[in-house]
């Protein structure tokens, strides 16, 4: 039974997934606000505050009974909770006594919560994709090749190695539109309300995804529309599942989604509201009118609209609009190339895809662009300490899914020279994607102040890369001042961010236990080589079974 299961593309894909994400932690949580969010899951079971008092103003809000509680939502700070029970149970165990004691950096904990964490939640992920994908009528082997795009060559590989909750958003969204398309083709009302289930998960991490809610329904009539005009231009009679979407049109499953779907939304928006009220004793505001009324307190000139005051275009490439597009810091299009992929075949194969292909492609395109106008006049519309465009990157990797899976299907119809372009695309994502591991993220931003906001912080990244290796950072003017005004940060910029190296340049752990873990490091390598090279013959075995048959 074993060698069956890890003969069979899924497993090989989940193992393989689980490989990669292991060996690119640094064992860190990536940035302050995932820091802060864990400690609101310590704070769910260990009496502890959410912020502590030393940390206010700089971070946290006076709510109720003038306690100090962090802004965010709960999500991700409950998606935690079972990897912080054990990473705090572990820090306590005799073994490493000497090392937690000495409160050395990266902690037991932290360990523990960050890897499991992120290897769940990526293991996840591609298992959403793959399924989604396969309802989609794509082949194992496009769904793998498709899946693996998503995790290696977007954004999501970086936001797999510093926490954040892109990643967890991006999972909760793609289950909710993979089990929404099973309910149109099987008229599965559990696939509905789970599906519905981990889109109303999503509001308790971030308000936000009220429009991914959106852009799901956005996608059943889509879907449903583009299903109706291509039966009723077509002279051959619909297959089962066109039947089943079609059906679909009628008011009763109508009023089925509605009564299916919004009673679970209904449920989950009532628990970020007692959430909000319980902090902030209000059933109607949001942590970001209090955390501006705060600010408008200490400092009165700030203008009645703040944090929303930003420019939506007159700041030129620098403005919420403009900014995700063309900043050289931010834009989408050097820190996701895939869009452009995926804009492209869109439009090449806009009549030879299926009405649910169409349906998703336009529903992904459609929330990017209301993401975009929503944070336009937000004053941090970039997400401030992030690899690209934060608040934007998990729809953009949403929207580049189909991209290489289309390509491989049509890549007679698309001729050699698209064919190639895809290629040398999807090989310079990766590139960005892997180059984006390589350092903690802050470093081109504290550099940035040197060389001012206009940086190609990709182009840097590949010279700090380069100048590292070589032990040229110094000749090339690469290490600017503010790069070590802080020593903690300073400590973690100037070295390869994966955990094995931050533990040898910190010098906190005994050389022994470095060199324990570049041996495990090293195993869990080839495990990878090993693993990927029997889910390349599995995927070739299952193509070439239906061709046998």
């Amino acid at each position: 039974m074993p060698r069956r299961v890890l003969s069979h593309p899924l497993s090989l894909l989940l193992l393989v997934t689980a490989l990669f994400t292991f060996l690119i932690q640094s064992g860190e949580l990536g940035t302050s606000d995932t820091t802060h969010r864990l400690q609101v899951t310590h704070s769910l079971w260990t009496g502890q505050p959410q912020v502590f008092p030393d940390e206010y103003p700089e971070f946290g809000l006076r709510g109720r009974g003038g306690r100090l509680y962090a802004w965010y939502g709960i999500g991700q700070s409950l998606l935690m909770l079972p990897a912080d029970l054990l990473g705090t149970a572990a820090s306590h165990l005799p073994w490493w006594s000497a090392y937690t004691n000495s409160e050395a950096d990266p902690s037991i904990r932290s360990i523990i919560v960050s890897i499991s964490t992120n290897v769940i939640v990526n293991v996840f992920t591609a298992f959403a994709a793959f399924h989604l994908l396969g309802l989609f009528g794509f082949s194992p082997r496009e769904s793998v090749i498709g899946t693996l795009t998503l995790l290696c060559a977007t954004t999501h590989l970086h936001y797999a190695q510093n926490m954040t909750e892109n990643n967890y958003i991006l999972l909760l969204t793609l289950t909710g539109f993979a089990l929404h398309l099973q309910w149109l083709k099987t008229a599965s009302q559990h696939a509905l309300f789970w599906g519905s289930a981990a889109l109303g998960l999503n509001l308790l991490t971030r308000l936000t995804t009220v429009l991914d809610i959106l852009g799901v329904a956005f996608f059943i009539l889509l879907a449903l529309v583009f299903t109706r005009h291509e039966v009723s231009q077509s002279a051959h009679p619909p297959s089962s599942s066109k039947q089943t979407m079609l059906a679909c049109l009628s008011g009763g499953t109508f009023r089925t989604y509605l009564l299916t779907a919004f009673p679970v939304y209904a449920a989950f928006f009532l628990l970020d509201r007692l959430y909000q009220y319980i902090r902030f004793d209000s059933w109607t505001n949001t942590y970001i009118s209090v955390f501006a009324q705060e600010h408008r307190e200490m400092n009165p000139a700030l203008p009645a609209d703040f944090p929303f005051n930003g420019s939506w275009i007159h700041g030129g490439i620098d403005s919420g609009i403009l900014g995700p597009l063309f900043a050289p810091a931010k834009s989408i299009f050097l820190f996701d190339p895939m869009i452009l992929l995926s804009l492209l075949l869109a439009v090449l194969l806009w009549k030879k895809i299926s009405p649910a292909m169409r349906a998703f492609l336009v529903a992904t395109f459609a929330m990017l662009a209301a993401y975009i106008l929503f944070y336009a006049n937000y004053l941090w519309w970039a997400g401030d300490f992030a690899w690209g465009d934060r608040y934007i990157s998990s729809i953009v990797e949403l929207a580049t899914l189909l991209a290489i899976p289309l390509a491989i299907r049509y890549r007679q119809a698309l001729g050699r020279t698209l064919c190639y372009l895809a290629i040398l695309i999807t090989a310079a994502s990766i590139a960005i994607q892997v180059a984006s591991l390589a350092f903690w993220l802050p470093l081109e931003i504290y550099q940035m102040n040197t060389f001012g906001p206009h940086t190609w912080v990709v182009f840097l990244r590949l010279k700090n890369i380069v100048a590292f290796t070589l032990g040229k950072r110094q000749a090339w003017g690469l290490n600017t001042p503010t790069m070590f005004s802080d020593p903690w940060d300073a400590a973690h910029i100037t070295t390869w961010n994966f955990l094995p190296s931050l533990l040898r340049h910190i010098c906190a752990a005994p050389l022994w236990v470095v060199y324990v873990l570049y041996v495990v490091w090293f195993a869990a390598a080839l495990a990878l080589c090993f693993a990927s090279v029997k889910l390349a013959r599995a995927v070739r075995s299952a193509s070439a079974a239906p061709a046998k048959a």
